[in-house]
């Protein structure tokens, strides 16, 4: 009885443990209150790549090129017309798609992050599943010759003793 309510306890805590980090989780990434012009502006050019300067964003670039992109998001943020979607939409169509520090999540671009998930997905699967069965090994796969060989040596040690 005592090893069911452990497993029981057990479980429980492991529940519990998922809940609280979910809540966590959540409480951590929720935006707290409404934002500023600058936030705003901050939060689209952190997104945003530098067109000439490799690797860096919008907001962290100094380049002529991350300056205009700049004043052009702070521009659109003034005129309160636009949201954060629509500001960062208009961008990728002036510079094209290589703008965007993270790509997209819908078409072509939703594959290029999918693929090696998949492709790690699949290939976990095919380990496992190899082995598996490599470990079971069935009465099956013995030749009739090992068979006739493991009876004569254990009829030989039969007859000695």
């Amino acid at each position: 009885m005592t090893t069911v309510f452990n497993v029981k306890s057990r479980w429980s805590w492991i529940v519990m443990l998922l809940i609280a980090s979910g809540l966590l989780l959540v409480g951590g990434l929720r935006e707290t209150g409404p934002l500023t012009q600058q936030d705003r502006i901050d939060l689209i050019t952190k997104h945003l790549a530098c067109p000439t300067c490799q690797g860096e964003s919008v907001y962290v670039s100094r380049a002529p090129s991350a300056e205009a992109i700049r004043s052009e998001v702070a521009r659109q943020v003034a005129a309160s017309v636009r949201t954060n979607d629509e500001i960062i939409g208009y961008i990728e169509q002036r510079f094209g798609g290589q703008v965007l520090l993270v790509p997209r999540s819908t078409g072509l671009e939703a594959m290029v992050w999918a693929l090696p998930v998949v492709a790690l997905v699949c290939a976990v699967a095919a380990l496992a599943f190899s082995f598996r069965r490599w470990r079971t090994v069935s009465g099956d796969e013995i030749s009739q010759e090992d068979a006739r060989l493991v009876a004569d040596a254990l009829s030989g040690q039969d007859d000695r003793s």
